[in-house]
């Protein structure tokens, strides 16, 4: 088998282009592949479109690459407490498209299974299915563009709506560790996105912390979803929020 594992991060996403769409891995700040996104920032790339949980912290995960106006648009399931976000998102600087948790989950799943749609019950009765969230607004706070409405059908006496699955031209995630095969294991909670949307990236970049043999068993993603590996070492994990015994008290 031919060795996967790229020379450093910025041969790794070297090839990334303008506009292109990417699947993130990460969960707040957990499991977030920060030395890549790091590398995608030095490599000057903009237009983006990101899928992803959520779109980092202010100065911290994709939130370095959103305060650098490379992100056009951004599929998530929570804008959290990103700042920057909310601003651009308000101002009509970007395209923000939110979507129930579970059903991003399975969107990313579906697209690495080659299924094209699925049904869910999530969203039934809401904007979700009906159409008309606002996806941008213009400047004067209009709407410049609105999700547009969903098939529904009902099963079982009850009424689903029709999701469409996401791949990507590209996806970056992290590992703790990995073969050269671009298996990898995943660390506790890293393991939220990070199997989902390496599985829907055409071309799927892993940075892993350990670089080692992997035996079968504890595989968590086979290699057939990872195109190229990065090793990266230890990396310093930021905190989300840090809170004394004292401030949970209060």
């Amino acid at each position: 088998m031919v060795s996967k594992v790229a020379a450093s991060a910025a041969e790794a996403v070297a090839d990334v282009f303008e506009g292109a769409s990417m699947a993130v891995g990460g969960f707040g700040l957990v499991g977030v592949p920060t030395v890549l996104i790091d590398a995608l920032h030095a490599l000057g790339v903009g237009g983006l479109k990101v899928v992803s949980n959520n779109c980092g912290v202010d100065g911290a995960g994709l939130g370095v690459l959103l305060a650098a106006g490379r992100i056009a648009r951004a599929t998530g399931s929570f804008i959290g407490e990103n700042k920057e976000l909310a601003r651009r998102y308000l101002a009509g600087e970007i395209e923000v498209e939110l979507i129930p948790q579970g059903t991003l989950a399975e969107r990313l799943r579906a697209g690495g299974c080659g299924i094209p749609a699925f049904y869910s019950p999530a969203g039934v009765g809401t904007m979700v299915a009906e159409g008309g969230l606002p996806w941008r607004y213009n400047a004067d706070g209009s709407v410049a563009v609105a999700s547009p409405p969903r098939e529904t059908r009902t099963f079982g006496g009850r009424e689903y709506v029709l999701e469409e699955s996401i791949t990507t031209d590209f996806a970056l995630v992290r590992a703790a560790r990995g073969d050269r095969y671009g298996n990898l294991v995943f660390a506790k909670s890293a393991r939220n996105f990070n199997p989902l949307a390496a599985m829907a990236g055409k071309v799927t970049i892993a940075e892993v912390e350990e670089l080692t043999e992997l035996d079968p068993g504890e595989v968590h993603l086979p290699g057939i979803f990872v195109q190229r590996v990065v090793h990266v070492g230890h990396v310093d994990k930021p905190i989300e929020k840090r809170r004394t015994r004292g401030a949970l008290d209060a």
